[in-house]
């Protein structure tokens, strides 16, 4: 039978699901906000109107008031759903690929630093970040190079830490999952002083045990703190500080294509030795920012920003290549990456309001930069481990690794941008917003004995224009044009022309969308096409040979459709084509891992005649994808639902909740990504790998407010 592209959403809406609170359950009837009371249906309705995101230079916007498709995975649904990394909470957006290297939206693959920011700073992507040290995600699809500077076409995902309440916290969690992975963690929060000038936010968290794997090790262990300092009442300094270490280890390796080789159905990941239990990832993440912001008059505003960040990586992954005989393959280890990023990045933005006449002008000046340096280990290498089949798989020795705290420095990345905005208000129906950023971009690549071997100095401009109607008050229509510069890719090893960088590409975006706050839900339907250079391994030389252009349609749902049903999810058609390569195989192709269609809809049931019993069910549809260049070899596509319930009451006097979810409920068997070999922001060659995705997991947890 053939699979129906939106069988997800048909499925899971017609399941009564559920919405838990973190504390009481909410009694319907009046609400008093702000000492006026409203209905349940009308303070719905009022968030729905008010929720916003940050744009970076431009600050905090409400989402009607923005002509780009953002979306915002809020803190409830991180917590309820009881996610535990970034990975896990971009899979709630279908216009999102977060299982690969690097986060990615709209089928275009991101960058190590440009598209990825914590709290508006630069920070690195491919380093695991923790659920718990987040209040939200937010997610700008497409193009942004005007608002952040130089970054490839990918969209913005911007981090946003938990600050500190005005109220005293004290929440405990405890839990346990598959494979007996045991989680303690603290939410700890409040003012210092009476007076509330000094207030702290302390998550404290550690997970340790074993995943679905045989002989798998994991462990995520979590310290960060927030400090706010209210200054006076106009200035307040906002600090964050963060270890984390996370490691994984004995989980089913990747697997890649050797030449006209192709991915079999996916594999059973629970079987022995599809990885190495001594190899995997050991990272540690260390993390400060600052932030001073003062509000002059009520109109203008100043944020000044800086972070520092050191990224430490023991990548030990396996790579079992299919060689495609007789389901034979080669299992290899590299340590050659880099095993250490530093980043030091800023930003200076100042927004205000002036008018012109009858014009308003929503004004903003920035600045926005980072410092971005890469280490190696001095003995990294790749090696061969052995051959095996896939009807036997081999456990192998585990080869010597280099010490990977004796690195040479290869490679150095600097960006400044300068950043203008205006949003022009003509009448309350219209307005147009044109937004710019000047660039400055360098590269220096350098051996092993420190001699510089390759480096660039590029500048350029990006623009962006949008214009506005709205016809009533909760309906947005737009049209946006985007135009961004990026930093060319680095030739990989194995190239004639290896370590020299290509000239920048620059990408651009049109994007036509409408936003309506419907009730109590928030409604987005945009369709965007970008264009952008294409620069892969082709004729044994690696350079620019041909197009991407991704065409696609976007719709998204969030809110409250009544008292006890809540729906977070959407569906996203996408066109991925490769064009003007010169060669009929790979011309006007399917990119390489991408999906015509992909939908995910979570939705929540508060139980009415069971005070504090809440249902969820979450169900998400990937369409098949090609694995490599000509479209000869492709996987299936794939389904999953997860299910779970929260009771909410009170123990001892204090607000608890009780959490159980089951992911991959029907447990599927299905390749979670396909990353090719060799596409922009990648250094490597070759052809697709991919991993096969998590079995049905469970994870049940206790939460207590002390």
């Amino acid at each position: 039978m053939k699979r129906l592209p939106y069988a997800p959403l048909m499925l899971a809406a017609a399941v009564n699901l559920a919405h838990a609170a973190d504390t009481v359950p909410i009694q319907l009837g009046a609400i008093t906000v702000n000492g006026v009371k409203e209905t349940a249906d009308e303070h719905d309705a009022e968030v729905a109107r008010d929720k916003s995101a940050n744009l970076g230079p431009l600050g905090n916007r409400r989402l009607l008031d923005t002509p780009y498709s953002i979306n915002v995975v809020p803190h409830d649904l991180i917590q309820n759903q009881q996610l535990k990394s970034v990975k896990d909470i971009l899979r709630y957006l279908p216009s999102v690929q977060g299982d690969g290297a690097r986060p990615q939206s709209r089928g275009m693959q991101g960058s190590v630093v440009q598209n990825t920011r914590l709290d508006g700073l630069n920070v690195v992507s491919t380093t695991d970040y923790p659920a718990e040290q987040f209040d939200d995600v937010q997610v700008l699809n497409g193009l942004a190079g005007s608002l952040y500077g130089p970054a490839n076409p990918a969209g913005t995902f911007n981090f946003i830490s938990k600050r500190p309440t005005d109220e005293r916290l004290n929440r405990v969690t405890v839990g346990v999952g598959t494979g007996l992975s045991w989680l303690k963690a603290a939410d700890l929060s409040g003012p210092f002083d009476p007076e509330g000038k000094i207030k702290y936010r302390l998550n404290l968290m550690d997970e340790q045990g074993h995943s679905y794997s045989p002989g798998s090790t994991l462990r995520r262990q979590l310290v960060s703190l927030a400090l706010d300092f209210q200054v006076s009442d106009d200035s307040v300094i906002e600090t964050n500080f963060s270890h984390y270490n996370y490691l994984a280890k004995g989980l089913p390796g990747k697997f890649a294509l050797a030449t006209n080789a192709s991915f079999p159905h996916a594999l059973d990941p629970t079987r022995n030795n599809l990885g190495q239990n001594y190899a995997g990832d050991n990272d540690t993440t260390d993390t400060a920012s600052v932030h001073f912001k003062h509000d002059f008059d009520g109109t203008w505003k100043l944020d000044v920003g800086l972070l520092r960040q050191i990224a430490d990586r023991e990548s030990t992954g396996v790579t079992n290549t299919l060689t495609g005989v007789g389901g034979r393959y080669n299992t290899t280890v590299s340590t050659a990456t880099a095993s250490r990023f530093t980043i030091n990045s800023y930003l200076a933005n100042l927004n205000g309001t002036e008018w012109t006449g009858s014009v308003r002008h929503d004004l903003t000046l920035g600045f926005s930069g980072f410092d971005w340096k890469n280490f190696n280990p001095v003995d990294g290498s790749t090696q061969t481990l052995g051959s095996a089949s896939l009807s036997d798989p081999a456990q192998f020795a585990e080869p010597d690794y280099p010490d990977f705290t004796d690195r040479y420095h290869s490679a150095t990345s600097t960006q400044r941008s300068f950043i203008f905005g205006d949003t022009l208000t003509f009448t309350p129906q219209w307005s147009f917003m044109v937004t710019g950023s000047q660039s400055l971009m360098s590269v220096r690549n350098y051996s092993l004995a420190g001699a510089k071997t390759s480096g660039s100095n590029d500048h350029g401009l990006s623009g962006a224009g949008s214009l506005m109607y709205k016809p009533v008050d909760d309906l947005t229509l737009y049209v946006t044009y985007a135009d961004s510069l990026q930093q060319g890719d680095t030739i990989p090893t194995g190239d004639p022309g290896a370590g020299n960088i290509l000239a920048p590409y620059r990408s651009r975006q049109w994007e036509v969308g409408s936003k309506l706050a419907l009730g109590g839900v928030n409604l987005s339907l945009a369709a965007f096409q970008i264009k952008r250079p294409y620069a892969y391994l082709h004729d044994d030389v690696y350079g620019v040979a041909g197009e991407q252009r991704n065409r696609g349609i976007e719709f998204m749902a969030d809110g409250k459709v009544s008292s006890n049903v809540r729906m977070f999810g959407g569906l996203t058609w996408l066109d991925p084509k490769l064009l003007d390569t010169g060669t009929a195989s790979t011309d006007d192709t399917r990119i390489v891992g991408l999906s015509r269609y992909t939908a995910s809809l979570l939705t929540e049931y508060q139980v009415p005649q069971i005070n504090g019993l809440a249902l969820n069910v979450n169900a998400r549809y990937v369409g098949a994808r090609p694995t490599d260049d000509t479209d000869s070899h492709w996987v299936s596509s794939y389904e999953t639902f997860d299910m779970g319930a929260s009771f909410t009451t009170r123990l001892m006097q204090r607000n608890t909740v009780y959490r159980l979810e089951v992911t991959n409920l029907t447990n599927e068997r299905y390749w979670a990504n396909i990353v090719p070999g060799g596409l922009n922001g990648y250094s490597g060659v070759g052809n697709a790998s991919a991993q096969l995705g998590a079995p049905r997991m469970l994870q049940a947890s206790i939460q207590v407010d002390l």
